[in-house]
Parts: structure tokens; sequence; C-alpha cells
């Protein structure tokens, strides 16, 4: 059977192709992208790169794979729930739990216990991943957004890929930088001789911009506390970005200077909360915002910095 043929009318014209397709067969452009790289995708009968410019009249054939099963199991682990409706649900991820099933994390993550919470999720994310739109590093705590249907999915995807949702991050680093804000503007790309880890690019690598702004200085104990803003959306961007600046996160293993970071007292992960998470509600369009407070651990470190500056 041929696949599906869709042609480009006038409102498509001029647009890239995965712009084009994405709204042709009401997907994201991430989920087009990934037909175009696997030969799902044809324009005009000839296979072309996701930036090609279509004209109306062009015809575009897209198959997408069948849809596979999922094989997780809804777990009953606890979550905080700070907001919930049909579409979506946001949360206060804890710093122990990982999102979604990956090496070494079969069960017990949120995506196991977001599905025995809502019963099911968005499957445009995969078999793997329903529901998933972002994501934090294990190590990191603060409020995340799931999507409970496709087309939420799909919109929340859409505002993160243009970089409409806003997201402040709180992160306590060792050292006292000389300026009260800054910002790195560098290509983040995967360590060439350790997979697991990123680092900023000297050549190639994925555009990064990340901007921050000193909350609250301890310069007896050469911390300082930071409200982070990542621009766009890297694996390990604040971590990388702030290590790079010289202002390492505290208690972070893998991006501490020189490779290695001493344990921070009374902290056994990275000492970055994901604070704030503003975005357009997928179906309604009216502006949301949601905080989530600092977790006990982060709260209890930064009350022990301010007593030593104040000599308690």
């Amino acid at each position: 059977m041929a696949p599906p043929r869709y042609v480009v009318g006038e409102t498509e014209d001029g647009l890239r192709l995965d712009t084009a397709l994405a709204g042709l067969v009401d997907a994201s452009r991430s989920q087009v992208r990934r037909w175009i790289d696997d030969g799902r995708v044809s324009w005009n009968g000839r296979r072309v790169s996701a930036s090609q410019r279509v004209s109306e009249g062009d015809w575009i054939e897209a198959e997408p794979p069948e849809p596979v099963a999922s094989d997780l199991r809804p777990e009953p682990i606890p979550l905080s729930i700070l907001f919930e409706d049909e579409a979506i649900v946001v949360l206060d991820k804890s710093a122990d739990m990982v999102v979604h099933p990956s090496p070494g994390h079969a069960t017990g993550t949120l995506v196991h216990a977001l599905l025995h919470h809502c019963g099911r999720l968005a499957q445009v994310g995969g078999v793997q991943r329903p529901g998933v739109v972002h994501r934090l590093d294990r190590g990191t705590s603060g409020v995340m957004v799931f999507a409970k249907d496709d087309a939420a999915h799909r919109a929340l995807a859409e505002q993160f890929h243009d970089h409409s949702i806003e997201r402040m991050y709180q992160a306590l680093v060792r050292g006292n930088p000389s300026a009260d804000r800054g910002r790195v503007d560098a290509a983040i790309a995967r360590h060439p001789r350790d997979r697991k880890r990123m680092t900023v690019a000297k050549r190639g690598g994925r555009e990064a911009h990340t901007a921050w702004q000193v909350a609250r200085r301890f310069p007896r104990s050469a911390r300082s506390l930071l409200e982070v803003r990542p621009e766009t959306g890297r694996t390990h961007q604040i971590r990388v970005h702030l290590a790079s600046a010289g202002l390492p996160i505290a208690g972070d293993p893998v991006y501490g200077r020189g490779g290695r970071n001493r344990a921070e007292p009374g902290l056994e992960r990275p000492a970055l909360h994901a604070r704030i998470l503003g975005l357009a509600h997928p179906r309604s369009g009216e502006r949301m915002r949601f905080e989530a407070e600092l977790p006990e651990d982060l709260g209890a470190r930064l009350a022990a910095l301010a007593r030593r500056e104040e000599g308690s």
C-alpha cells in the first residue's frame, strides 16, 4: 500500500518541509524530523532534508512507523502535584526520581508513577517516554509538566522548541563572581572521550545560551546562589555552562573543577532546583506560571551558609 500523500497548499507555501508536514498531519516537528531521518518522508518523489522549502502544489508522502505497545506497568509512587486538568499535569519532582525508564532504571520512574495516577499519558513521546515533554536530571529537583494526550504534547513541544517557555532555576555554585549577572553563549556537544558527559564545543555542537544573576552571596564559604534562565534546552546545559564560567554547581561530581567536585555538606546531589515554569496552556492558550519551593536539603544548606555569614 502506498504511503499517504499530502499536497502543499497556500498556507504551507514557503515553509520548511518539517514545519509544513507537521501541520498537514497534526504531528510535532521533532516527530516529523525523526520520520525524515528514518527515510519515511519524500518530497515530490525525492528524499530531502527537513530544511527543504516547499511550494504550493508540491506533494509530500509520509509513512509514520507503526505504534508499538507499551509494556510499562503503573506503580503507586507518591507524587507532589502542583496542577492538573484534562490536558496536563504539573508536578514538583524530587531529586531522587528518574523521569523515564533508561538503562539501570527500568522501574520506579516518574512515568511509572504518572501512569498509575493518570491512567494514561500522551504517546507522542514514545512508548518509554509517554507524556514526557522535557526532562530534569535525576539529581535535579523542581517543577515539570507532562502531557496527558497527544495534542497537548505537540502544543507543549512546540513551545519548548520555540523557546517561549519561561524557566528559572536556582543553583548553589562554588565561587563568588565579580559581576552580579552574566551569560554563557557557547555550543554544547557530547564529550569526545566520555560519551556520558557533555562539554562546551570549540567547533560544531548545538547552540546554547544561559543567563544568570546572583541572588545571594556567601563570601565566607566561597558560595553563591544564582538564578539561572536557560534560553535553550540542551542536555546538562546549566551544569556545563556554569562550570565553563568557573562557577560549578556545588555537589556536582561530573562537572566540578578538574572534573571532580567534593561533596557539599548536607547534599547528596548537585545543588540545582527548577524553581519556575511558565507556559501557555496547550488548549486554552492561557498563560500559566508554576513554582516549586526549595526542597528541604537545599533550604537547609542555604540556612547553614547564612548562619556562617552571620557568625553564628
